[in-house]
């Protein structure tokens, strides 16, 4: 099963770009149907025994050993107090996931199939008004609900990675720099706060959305107000992995609008691998950053913010980057 699993997975990434967004369906106990983005799955096993080693988070299971790695493991449905938890079996399938330059393993209870879904059919989770939210979206297929989990932000909360690491003091911009703003896109809400963090650290602004035809709609908007996008935004930083329009597609389109083709795009993804990079060359961005280093992360923005205060009139021009 694993083997012709991992298979589809290979295949259904190379969706990227075409407005589709492969899901893994599986279940926590119960009858709820959950979806993960098949960009971030590494590999499906039945469950394998556990280990305890110093260092890994209470909350988590346990250590799996995997082809050799040591994989923190934890109870997806444990995690994000699904209610139905405790009435199910013991969770039967690891899900290994890679993402933030990290393998990490999640045990479900049952593992289903994966889906491809039309990005115009994956909404927005409904807003509870609460603080946080382990959905990043939620859609349906034949005939259930499919709520997707956001495993970063699942992830971020129980082993309370920071999301405000410090900048040292040579990350600041120097005195006289223009006004600049930003325009994050990522439908995680873990790392458009960690983005926010570094630029408002660089006292840059900062408008957040959460996908990319927002983002896309949003630009248009501001061309149509008779403003500039490309003066507005010194750059885009834009997550690939996103429904109702992934970074790929974002980037094609703001290349293919002739008011918009001057735009900076910067892709940042937890991603990473050959077949991102050919793609990020391919559609047209220019950077790319694998999710999450806020040091790499301020680099290229800075790299990117004295191109533009140099277009401006260099007000910064001799203003040496951190390196």
């Amino acid at each position: 099963m694993s083997h012709n699993l991992i298979d589809r997975i290979d295949q259904r990434t190379r969706l990227a770009g075409h407005n589709r967004l492969a899901l893994l369906l599986f279940r926590l106990g119960g009858r709820q149907l959950f979806g993960v983005n098949v960009f971030k799955v590494r590999e499906v096993l039945r469950r394998p025994g556990l280990f305890q080693v110093p260092g890994v988070p209470a909350d988590f299971a346990g250590v799996a050993d995997v082809r050799g790695r040591s994989v923190p493991v934890l109870d997806l449905g444990r995690a994000i107090g699904h209610p139905e938890r405790d009435r199910a079996d013991a969770p039967g399938y690891l899900v290994v996931t890679e993402f933030n330059r990290s393998v990490q393993g999640y045990l479900v209870s049952e593992v289903e199939r994966i889906v491809n879904i039309a990005v115009e059919d994956i909404l927005p989770p409904p807003d509870s008004g609460a603080g946080s939210s382990y959905l990043t979206a939620v859609t349906r297929h034949g005939g259930e609900l499919i709520q997707v989990i956001d495993v970063e932000s699942v992830l971020a909360e129980i082993s309370q990675a920071r999301m405000d690491a410090e900048l040292s003091g040579e990350y600041a911009l120097p005195p006289g720099a223009p006004p600049m703003q930003v325009l994050v896109v990522d439908d995680s809400r873990v790392a458009r706060q960690q983005i926010r963090r570094v630029l408002d650290q660089l006292g840059v602004g900062v408008t957040l959305l959460s996908d990319g035809r927002q983002a896309l709609d949003h630009l248009l908007q501001v061309h149509a107000a008779g403003e500039s996008p490309a003066q507005r935004y010194a750059l885009v930083v834009s997550d690939i992995e996103m429904p109702a329009m992934d970074g790929y597609t974002l980037t094609t389109e703001i290349r293919r609008h002739p008011e918009l083709a001057d735009l900076f795009v910067l892709l940042h993804t937890s991603l990473s691998g050959v077949f991102n990079t050919s793609m990020v060359q391919s559609v047209g961005a220019d950077a790319f950053v694998a999710k999450y280093n806020p040091h790499d992360l301020a680099d290229h923005i800075l790299a990117r913010l004295r191109e533009v205060a140099d277009e401006a009139g260099g007000a910064f021009a001799g203003a040496a980057l951190p390196g």
